[in-house]
Parts: structure tokens; C-alpha cells; sequence
């Protein structure tokens, strides 16, 4: 397996992309900041994890362009994080991770926290990739173009 200096470097920029946001707590930090949890101590309660892995994956995030800190926006001498543009794109990633484990994590009827609109309050419609004719597309119909060094 790739440790993390592989993965810096990999061809692959899915690889890359499991190198900075691929382990759960930083996804559940981003999710949490999409969520409105942008302070270090409402993150840890939120999120039930150790102070120093919290610090250390907030570090890491930040070092990578995903989250930056900024003074609070209450006026307190706290700081907060708020998503860069770089992890306001992750937005779709959270929504797929969210509508595939909706679909395949839960039994029918099971209650779960649902992903809505602000302005409809109707659930948010099924995330779909699309050809540049706006036709569906599924795996069977996409390939990579690998780089050959």
C-alpha cells in the first residue's frame, strides 16, 4: 500500500485526492464544517475524536489548501475554519458519500439525517454525471487515459 509521500506524487489524482481527505476524520470535519461547525472545540464535540488526531487532521487540511483558519466571526478571539474554495468543492464528494450510504447503509424505513434545499426544504435530487451532450453516464461508458512516464 502507497503511504502518503506516494500518494503526493501518484499519477493518479484520485490517489492524490486520498492522500489529503481520504481518512474518515477528515471527512467528517469537512462534512461538519459544511454543517456549520467551524470552531476546534464544537468540531470535537461534535465529532467524539481525540484532541491531538482532531489538531493534527485540521493542520493537515489546512496545509493542503482545504480549510483556512480566519478570526471568528462572532468577534471573540476565537478562530475559526472555513472551507477554501479547493473544499467547497468537495461539497459533491460529501453529497455522493451521503446518497450512497442512504441507498446501501440503511434498511427501508430506518430514519437517518437527510440532505435538503434551503429554499424548498425538499430533498436534494440524486447526484448524476453527465456526457458534454448532457446524456447520463455511467462507468461502462467512461475510461482513464493513463499517463505513461
Amino acid at each position: 500500500m502507497a503511504g502518503p509521500d506516494e500518494l503526493a506524487t501518484a499519477d493518479c489524482p484520485v490517489a492524490r485526492a486520498v492522500g489529503v481527505v481520504g481518512d474518515r476524520w477528515s471527512l467528517l470535519i469537512i462534512r461538519d464544517i459544511f454543517d456549520g461547525n467551524r470552531r476546534f472545540g464544537s468540531l470535537q464535540r461534535s465529532l467524539g475524536v481525540a484532541k491531538n488526531i482532531l489538531a493534527d487532521r485540521l493542520r493537515s487540511l489546512t496545509a493542503n489548501g482545504v480549510l483556512a483558519q480566519q478570526a471568528a466571526a462572532d468577534g471573540s478571539a476565537y478562530n475559526e475554519y472555513i472551507l477554501t474554495d479547493a473544499g467547497r468543492k468537495l461539497f459533491y464528494l460529501v453529497v455522493a458519500l451521503r446518497q450512497w450510504g442512504e441507498e446501501y447503509l440503511f434498511v427501508a424505513g430506518e430514519p437517518h439525517s437527510e440532505l435538503r434545499e434551503s429554499d424548498t426544504d425538499r430533498p436534494v435530487a440524486q447526484l448524476q454525471l453527465h456526457d458534454s451532450h448532457g446524456t447520463p453516464l455511467d462507468p461502462d461508458r467512461t475510461y482513464v487515459h493513463k499517463v505513461t512516464r
